[in-house]
């Protein structure tokens, strides 16, 4: 039985909505990334009310999950760091509020049954969105910079579709994401540079 079929199934047996089941889709524990469609969907959902809640409850069990689910939580992380940079206020307002979540995660550890750490994408995700919840401007530079984008290319590609926009979006997401990443590891790298002198 596929993992997929027995997701679906249990879908349907906790009566789970759309949206919940769209955000445990995202977060699911394939060997798979979040796709972009998905990232872009919830953030439309998360400017409805309604929606919102049933996304940031479901994140918040996915990163309450056990250890050996490391994948809902990275995902989990992918789709909050997503949302914060596209999504509704609400999702910001809601991430600083359970900051503390996401800073416990900065400790995450997993090894798996060969002994490898699968918690280090989990800490490093952990660090950049805790780094960008608690950088005021960043963040408010980011938002307003994502929203000047969608507004210019609304206005450019009218009639258009709007898979180029968000497109675009996705690519400016990854990249600030990994810029922030690559910023990590190399103060990762002078910390232990710094430890290995002592």
């Amino acid at each position: 039985m596929s993992k997929q079929f027995v997701r679906s199934a249990k879908n349907l047996v906790k009566g789970y909505s759309s949206t919940q089941v769209l955000v445990r889709n995202a977060t699911s524990n394939d060997n798979h990334q979040v796709s972009k469609d998905s990232l872009i969907e919830l953030a439309e959902k998360s400017y409805d009310s309604a929606d919102f809640f049933e996304i940031m409850d479901m994140l918040d069990k996915r990163l309450n999950d056990k250890g050996k689910y490391w994948r809902h939580i990275a995902k989990a992380l992918t789709v909050i760091d997503y949302l914060i940079r596209f999504g509704s206020e609400n999702c910001v307002l809601w991430c600083r509020e359970n900051l503390y979540i996401i800073k416990t995660l900065k400790e995450f550890r997993h090894e798996d049954d060969e002994g490898i750490d699968q918690g280090q994408i989990v800490r490093v995700k952990a660090k950049e969105l805790t780094a960008l919840l608690s950088d005021d401007e960043r963040l408010n530079e980011e938002r307003n910079m994502n929203i000047k984008g969608r507004n210019r290319k609304g206005r450019r590609r009218r009639g258009t579709g709007r898979s180029d926009e968000n497109d675009d979006d996705l690519q400016r997401a990854i990249s600030a994401s990994r810029l922030t990443a690559e910023e990590d590891e190399r103060r990762r790298k002078q910390d232990e540079d710094y430890e290995t002198a002592l």
